[in-house]
């Protein structure tokens, strides 16, 4: 069972969607540990697994889900000997994949279809859905499971209704949160968790998997793409599909003509992201913005120029800018801008003025 099915098609539809994403690449130690837990019969009610967007936390917890409902049906002779994979011919994988498997329930951020976009939180509705859920008795007589992908969005309600659960755990049950941000749960959350984080995917590995996914793009993008994504295949691939290449180059450009910025061209660029159509390169272009803050402010602390250049220019620039003022006003204003990019977001605010007004206070900080 699925929550959110009207969602609209993934811009990168070669990349399979976590349920169905048979391959897993760079967690294999996590693999092992879970199913380590399952063999010696010490398997916890909840398992938060956290770490950054887009790395494959939520892959991990389908195919983990997979594997415990495999094992329900008597077929994890079909699984990796030390891993959590099954048989894509199997008829498990082919339920978890549709959405129809009735012991797994997903729970995430429902698609609101008259704005068009995702809700903004995971609603209390949705945690009681979970107690409702779990109160069945298993359809296949194995386990019960529960994903929630993006547990940090739910709002107070949906938490404290889901510590209950957690509270009172069900036999036979099995809750997974997956976190990009574990510090926004509440801490009597987070203690009733096993923790299990994942960490950042090697470059080479994100480089592999953007040529699997996105074949078309030149070497140098790859390479590019793969350093700017802090490890992350997912971001990787927002960062193609929104043409990252050339915003960190336009970024970069105007950032190098500070303390006097081409203000004509900084106009034309800010038009190019208040476009209706343009809001995934919006939100790119102010990740990649707030990126290269926060290397400058790096930069500053250690008053030494970043070792790395992703792309030509960029050490001189970022240095440039990292001597005019300290470490602590550089973060201060980095802040400020990611407030302001993020107040934009959530009410729906001019993004020309929020992204002209981040170059502007760059320029004056540098003066």
């Amino acid at each position: 069972m699925a929550r959110g099915i009207e969602q609209p098609a993934d811009a990168t539809a070669a990349v399979p969607a976590p349920r169905a994403n048979r391959d897993l690449i760079g967690h294999e130690r996590a693999e092992r540990g879970l199913r380590q837990l399952v063999e010696a019969g010490r398997l916890p009610h909840a398992i938060l697994l956290s770490g950054p967007r887009g790395i494959g936390k939520a892959t991990l917890a389908f195919r983990f889900a997979r594997f415990l409902l495999a094992n329900a049906d008597h077929t994890t002779k079909a699984a990796a000997e030390t891993g959590l994979s099954i048989d894509p011919e199997n008829g498990v994988f082919h339920r978890v994949a549709a959405g129809g498997h009735a012991d797994l329930l997903t729970v995430e951020r429902a698609y609101d279809p008259r704005r068009r976009r995702l809700r903004s939180e995971i609603v209390v509705e949705d945690a009681r859905e979970i107690t409702s859920f779990f109160r069945l008795t298993a359809a296949e007589e194995g386990w019960r499971i529960v994903i929630v992908d993006g547990a940090e969005e739910m709002n107070r309600s949906a938490a404290n209704a889901l510590l209950k659960i957690l509270e009172e755990p069900p036999r036979q049950a099995v809750l997974l949160l997956v976190s990009h941000s574990p510090g926004r749960l509440l801490p009597t959350i987070r203690s009733r968790c096993r923790r299990l984080p994942l960490v950042p995917l090697a470059r080479v590995l994100v480089a592999r998997l953007l040529q699997r996914y996105r074949p078309e793009l030149a070497q140098l993008e790859v390479e590019v793409l793969a350093a700017l994504s802090d490890g992350s295949i997912g971001r990787a691939l927002e960062l193609a599909e929104a043409g990252g290449l050339e915003l960190y180059r336009s970024v970069l450009e105007m950032l190098s003509q500070i303390p006097r910025l081409d203000v004509v061209r900084l106009h034309a660029f800010a038009d190019q992201l208040a476009r209706a159509d343009a809001e995934d390169a919006y939100r790119v272009g102010a990740e990649l913005l707030l990126q290269l803050l926060s290397r400058i402010t790096a930069c500053s602390a250690r008053h030494q120029r970043d070792e790395e250049e992703i792309m030509d220019g960029e050490g001189e620039a970022m240095w440039g800018l990292a001597v005019r003022a300290d470490a602590a006003r550089w973060a201060a204003l980095r802040q400020d801008i990611e407030g302001t990019f993020s107040s934009t977001d959530q009410l729906n605010l001019d993004r020309k003025q929020a992204m002209l007004g981040a170059f502007l206070a760059i320029e004056e900080l540098a003066r």
